[in-house]
């Protein structure tokens, strides 16, 4: 008796492998979250469960020792829950080859039937994530069933998910009965009815076991596909704060120039629409140094024809960051800044300068990048909260950073009243 529980024990632990094994493969997780799934992907679930089942059989019956590599009954009924009536199918009859090789001429059909019975099981499944939520303790199902009137549907799912795996389990004890133990490996022993008790309660466990894991598994990456989409809502909302606002100030200036200088507003106008150009085919979250320049050019060109010879810019950029990755439109609000908020209350204005470096530290290369100005500054009150205020400036910009990079960036404003403001950005090359 003992031993026989040994075995069964080796089992669990088996099935619990086998599955932790499938859940690190990327193709089968994929596979797993989806609902729906066309006919190849069904084959290729089967397969997947279907190769883990048939190397357990031949094991078993290469060794005659390892009883308890043979998974090939419930690893049926998984796909057939999982995949429907072709992953089933197609698993019943792949797995109990080496079986029929050997002469257990009953594995296919009886293998077979079980995975169309977890077909059928996923019919029934109003929900498809009732299936991920079945439980092996047929008191604890009882018990929601009459505890939880609202959940009655899910409850009795899994009330009839048992069922249908124990009786499984009960055709192939019905068919070692009349077989009398021929073409067909089970771990029954004559005689010992808690011994085969104890076999219906491991392949419930045999069942739900990989579902569990299956299904933690498939909730982490639910998890991650969620928190990957929340950020990039969040990145493009930051993202809309910002250019609605430039594209306000520009037309703005446009405005001021049609009756006073028509020819410099045609060249607003076309600086603008490569501008918008640029915005509407952007679609990533990064960009080329190079590019966002180019961008910036356009940019202070527009600017330049508003304030003339009060605007002055000075660029300091070392060739070998051209290419580096940065965020789109990292430098336009730090720019817009300056010339707003440092230069424009100046008579007679000033001048912005952007350097852009690459060092090396900490086992890894960083960009440097830094818009300074000599404007009239911040006062200290206002500089220490600079980075707090919501909205469109520094704070959007160190938002998008902290979203994009984690702790893996820097960010730090200097100023002195009447001197000027500088901002250095350092993120990964």
């Amino acid at each position: 008796m003992e031993q026989h529980l040994i075995i069964l024990l080796v089992k669990l632990a088996a099935a619990a492998s086998i599955a932790s094994i499938l859940s690190r493969s990327s193709r089968f997780l994929n596979l797993l979250l989806r609902e729906d799934r066309s006919m190849p992907e069904r084959i290729q679930l089967s397969l997947g469960i279907s190769a883990f089942c048939g190397v357990s059989s031949m094991v078993r019956l290469s060794t005659r020792t390892y009883l308890a590599a043979e998974m090939s009954l419930e690893g049926s009924l998984l796909a057939g829950l999982i995949g429907g009536y072709v992953s089933g199918l197609l698993t019943g009859v792949l797995s109990s080859l080496p079986a029929m090789a050997m002469g257990e001429y009953l594995a296919m059909p009886l293998y077979a039937s079980a995975g169309v019975l977890g077909g059928l099981l996923r019919d029934l499944a109003k929900d498809r994530e009732w299936i991920w939520r079945f439980s092996p303790f047929f008191d604890l199902s009882l018990y929601r069933l009459i505890r939880y009137p609202a959940e009655r549907e899910r409850s009795l799912y899994a009330l009839v998910c048992l069922v249908a795996v124990a009786l499984a389990e009960l055709m192939r004890f019905t068919l070692a009965q009349l077989f009398e133990g021929k073409y067909l490996f089970t771990l029954y022993q004559p005689d010992k009815t808690w011994a085969n008790a104890a076999v219906f309660v491991t392949t419930l466990f045999t069942v739900s076991i990989p579902l569990k894991t299956w299904a933690s598994a498939r909730n982490e990456r639910l998890l991650e596909s969620k928190e990957r989409l929340l950020v990039q809502a969040r990145l493009a909302a930051l993202s809309s704060q910002i250019n609605p606002h430039f594209l306000f100030n520009t037309l703005n200036t446009v405005s001021s120039l049609i009756r006073t200088n028509p020819e410099q507003a045609r060249m607003v106008v076309s600086k603008l629409s490569r501008i918008l150009r640029r915005l509407l085919r952007k679609t990533d979250n990064f960009t080329p140094l190079r590019d966002e320049l180019a961008f910036i050019d356009d940019y202070l060109s527009i600017e330049m024809a508003r304030f003339g010879d009060k605007l002055r810019f000075v660029k300091d950029v070392h060739e070998a960051a051209l290419d580096c990755q940065v965020p789109s439109m990292l430098l336009q609000p730090l720019i817009e800044n300056s010339i707003k908020h440092g230069l424009t209350p100046r008579v007679e204005g000033g001048t912005v300068r952007l350097e852009a470096r690459l060092e090396n530290g900490a086992g890894q290369r960083k960009l440097i990048l830094t818009v300074a100005d000599d404007g009239v500054g911040i006062d200290e009150v206002r500089l220490h909260s600079i980075l707090e205020h919501p909205g469109i400036g520094v704070s959007n910009v160190n938002e998008r950073l902290q979203v994009l990079f984690g702790a893996a960036y820097k960010l730090s404003v200097t100023s002195q009243t009447g001197q000027g403001t500088r901002t250095t950005i350092e993120i990964p090359a």
